[in-house]
């Protein structure tokens, strides 16, 4: 028998196909040395704090002490969890990241009085300070977005009753995350060679995409077999977390807690009204996609766990990582020189760790501080897939990039409202370019269904997750008590609702709300519909070649947080305040999918 195939240790692994960290603390020596230097600055916080009052040079004085500490800290701690993901066995990084980490938090409660202490001021005494010290201009937003939320404070004493009861409230999300994560135990099953498998969340998602129908029901039954049992234990888990978000917003007079939790980015309610309704407008589409799904599959009935198996089969094309580097490249040319300039500095100049290696962090990320270069981790392999996930994160790093080098650091960053947009452009613009270069009609088939799982998954299933969201929170603000019953009716009719008439209501499906870690997360899933449509919208209109559209859009990823999220993204073209960019994004949706439909019949 020949042996298993291993990982290469860190040390095994080529330097050109690791990132350089060295840019960032040219070694652990130095990063102790910053580190020394910043716990000893902590201490100066006092001398700051109460000084607000005292005019507009101890304003400035306090705001650049307070962004100086945030910003050496952001420094060390991507350093320290950079080194510990590149291989997590390693004992001397795990200990450097688990020291910045407790710096982190040191540094957040030495200058915690900042925001509360800004609050006590007056706007007539800000106003004055802006208008005495112009170097105060640049810092004009930073402040403004906290004076805007001043209706929404509390006392002094009120806030420091809400922060101590913060363990309790946040109870609930605690308990389902152990109970989820820990406690619960999953049957063993068989896989599609008849061996014994241990059921676990991540063992679900792979057994969901495989291609033995047998083993996908059996998996889907077990898996929900446990959760039904669990359910009054779940039902009273999220009923109380909902009621924690009800009772904050009622605390801090805001109407209801989705005003609450979109207004920390100055969100318009209607933003998640018209995602909503648009999305409902086009669900015939998603029926069509489930409908050809149903035909490929060649299945007398469609169950909610053929969903995520392969319906053309294997990839029928894959990418070495140097070939990924030049398609890459060729395919982001219609973002122009200064864009693939950027794309091409990462390639030469070590920005991304490449591949896999024992210890390794597993997925890819785009990280990186304002003083550092956006760094990129992925573990590859050689697909298609990776390809997109290169581009993907490509997206992300020359978002930063362009932000941080256009931005000081005050507004050096975005909002997770914004930050998918740029990433998933990309990957609207790879398709397109695929699309177009690709002749090869399998290739052309698995790249259409590609973008279509992608939306199907985005755009659909995050606005399905978004709207029950609201209703239960609604529901409860009403006084419905939501047990597990009332939770798993509604649910069951709206994913019948949304994925049509031509997949059955299996009834394990109802409880689908009990395992989904994001109902915790307060209002959080809409932005991933959002985003996703954005993007596509936005990759249309570049793919045009029109020169304003291509220039907003690249205005957009300069633009970082020097303004509220909702007008730093029209800068690019979309106003998500209307229906129309989503609007878009279904036509991009229906083209493919017709494109699609036809590819098949020839097939």
């Amino acid at each position: 028998m020949s042996e298993p195939k291993r990982l290469p240790k860190r040390s095994d692994v080529s330097e050109e196909m690791t990132w350089d960290l060295t840019p960032i603390f040219s070694d652990d020596a130095a990063f102790d040395t910053a580190f020394d230097q910043l716990s000893a600055d902590l201490k100066q916080a006092e001398n700051y704090k109460g000084t607000l009052k005292d005019g507009a040079g101890a304003f400035l004085s306090a705001i650049e002490f307070v962004l100086d500490i945030y910003q050496r800290m952001e420094t060390l701690y991507v350093y320290a969890h950079l080194k510990n993901d590149q291989d997590t066995m390693n004992t001397v990084y795990q200990a450097l990241y688990g020291r910045a980490g407790m710096l982190a938090a040191q540094a957040g409660e030495a200058v915690s009085w900042f925001e509360p202490e800004v609050l006590t001021l007056s706007d007539e005494q800000i106003s004055a300070y802006f208008d005495d010290e112009p170097k105060l201009a640049v810092y004009r937003h930073f402040v403004t977005q906290m004076t805007d939320n001043r209706d929404h404070v509390l006392s002094s004493n009120e806030e420091a009753l809400l922060a101590a009861a913060g363990e309790v409230l946040n109870a609930s999300g605690n308990i389902f995350s152990v109970l989820n994560n820990a406690d619960l135990k999953f049957p063993v099953v068989e896989g599609e060679k008849g061996e014994k498998i241990q059921l676990s969340h991540g063992v679900y998602g792979q057994l969901m995409e495989s291609t033995d129908r047998q083993v996908r029901e059996t998996a889907f039954k077990e898996l929900y077999g446990v959760y039904e049992q669990f359910k009054n234990t779940f039902a009273s888990t999220l009923s109380t977390n909902v009621k924690k978000h009800n009772f904050n917003a009622k605390a801090r007079n805001y109407s209801s807690a989705r005003e609450a939790a979109l207004q920390v980015n100055h969100i318009p309610e209607t933003v998640y009204d018209t995602l909503l309704s648009v999305v409902h407008k086009h669900l015939p589409l998603l029926h069509r996609y489930v409908a050809l799904r149903k035909k490929l599959l060649k299945v007398d009935t469609l169950h909610m766990y053929d969903m995520y198996t392969p319906i053309l089969g294997e990839a029928p094309i894959k990418y070495s990582y140097e070939e990924a580097k030049a398609k890459a490249l060729e395919a982001l040319q219609p973002l122009g020189a200064d864009y693939l300039a950027i794309v091409d500095k990462a390639f030469s100049s070590r920005w991304i760790d490449v591949v896999e290696n024992e210890g390794k962090r597993s997925g890819a990320y785009s990280s990186g501080s304002y003083d550092s270069a956006p760094y990129i981790l992925l573990n590859w392999h050689d697909s298609l897939d990776q390809l997109y996930t290169l581009v993907h994160e490509m997206g992300h790093s020359v978002h930063s990039y362009l932000t941080r080098t256009n931005q000081p650091y005050v507004y050096g960053d975005y909002s997770i409202f914004l930050a998918e947009i740029a990433s998933t452009t990309n990957e609207n613009i790879l398709t397109e370019h695929l699309l177009r270069t690709e002749t090869d009609p399998k290739v052309r088939a698995y790249v259409l269904n590609h973008y279509l799982d992608g939306f199907k998954g985005t755009v659909f299933r995050q606005t399905q997750f978004a709207e029950f969201e609201h209703f239960i929170h609604t529901e409860d603000a009403k006084g419905t008590p939501l047990t597990s019953d009332y939770l798993s009716d509604y649910y069951g009719q709206l994913n019948a609702d949304y994925y049509g008439p031509d997949v059955e209501r299996d009834p394990e499906i109802a409880l689908e709300w009990s395992r989904i870690p994001h109902f915790y997360y307060n209002y959080y899933v809409y932005q991933y519909a959002t985003g996703f449509s954005a993007a596509s919208a936005l990759a249309d209109k570049i793919l045009t070649g029109d020169a304003a559209a291509l220039d907003a859009y690249l205005t957009y990823l300069k633009s970082g947080s020097s303004d509220y999220p909702i007008d730093v993204i029209k800068k690019a073209g979309v106003d998500m305040t209307q229906a129309d960019y989503i609007e878009e994004a279904m036509a991009v949706f229906e083209k493919r999918l017709n494109e699609l439909e036809q590819l098949i019949e020839e097939l």
